[in-house]
């Protein structure tokens, strides 16, 4: 598989962002959406197809990650 170039990626933050650099950022793309931290842009890059990313959107509204206890 060929290496994704997104040094063009257009990689913003939620305006909920604290701003103390435990945050992620998003960048959609033509083939879905990548997700990258904050603190080490250079790093790994998790890549979502829009399916994926619909159901991790959904799930993190409908609480399916907090954390309890």
């Amino acid at each position: 598989m060929a290496a994704l170039d997104l040094t063009r990626a257009a990689w913003f933050k939620s305006t909920r962002s604290s701003g103390n650099g435990n945050c992620v950022e998003v960048a959609i793309l033509d083939r879905g959406v990548a997700v990258r931290d904050t603190k080490d842009r250079s790093g790994a890059v998790l890549l979502f197809t829009p399916t994926e990313w619909d159901s991790f959107v959904a799930g993190a509204k409908n609480g399916e990650f907090d954390l309890h206890g």
